[in-house]
């Protein structure tokens, strides 16, 4: 489907009619996003509740697509974006860059929960197939380390994030995302949660304390 028209002297605009389904219509922006930041030569991941979708997760998409890309490539995606029609907003942040296309809201993000946005984290990201488009997706161990950090008493709601960890817990390491946010009271809470609920085992149990035993075990044998 061809969502783009085209202007008087022939460049792509924004997408004309989205789809009514509001998910279909922020996938749809999506594709058309990640077009552009795929042609830019600039590293890029999928973050936030799109990158959930990817990974299979049953989430509800109904606010926007964030995108993470490094600050040093912000004012070449800007160009990229505005060239095909897509309106630019600034906001009063630092540390993105929103835009508009087609009545979504994309966010274009060079700091995670106050971490910036590196070529080391985007290197990890996994190339996946978003509504049949393939694009990279923040790793999951990084998804859940940001949205972790992204808690506090203002914002603090765990009942979104439980699916996501439930989903991803086999694709994580709980290990790294324990280190990264043991200075976070609202992430070291939802981790108990997770143990209490047997989402996660507690440290030390599980199947990667039981092995020394069996070897022991076999050893004697």
């Amino acid at each position: 489907m061809n969502l783009m028209t085209q202007t008087g002297d022939g460049r792509g605009g924004g997408p004309d009619v989205l789809p009514p389904d509001h998910t279909q219509a922020i996938l749809e922006v999506t594709k058309e996003v990640g077009a552009v930041l795929k042609g830019s030569g600039c590293p890029f991941a999928l973050v936030g509740s799109v990158a959930a979708y990817a990974y299979g997760i049953p989430v509800r998409l109904q606010h926007d697509t964030d995108f993470a890309l490094r600050a040093e490539d912000s004012e070449t995606v800007v160009r990229l974006l505005r060239g095909r029609g897509i309106q630019i907003v600034d906001p009063p942040e630092d540390w993105l860059v929103k835009a508009r296309s087609g009545g979504e809201q994309i966010d274009l993000i060079f700091s995670l929960a106050g971490r910036a946005v590196t070529k080391e984290l985007l290197d990890r990201a996994w190339i996946l197939p978003v509504d049949s488009v393939h694009l990279p997706v923040i790793d999951p161990t990084d998804l859940m380390i940001g949205r972790l950090a992204a808690l506090s008493e203002h914002h603090c709601d765990y009942g979104v994030l439980l699916p996501v960890a439930r989903g991803l817990r086999e694709r994580v390491d709980w290990d790294r995302v324990r280190e990264e946010t043991r200075d976070r009271p609202m992430a070291v809470a939802f981790l108990y949660l997770l143990r209490l609920l047997g989402v996660l085992p507690d440290p030390g149990e599980g199947p990667a304390a039981e092995r020394p035993a069996r070897e022991e075990a076999d050893g004697r044998d």
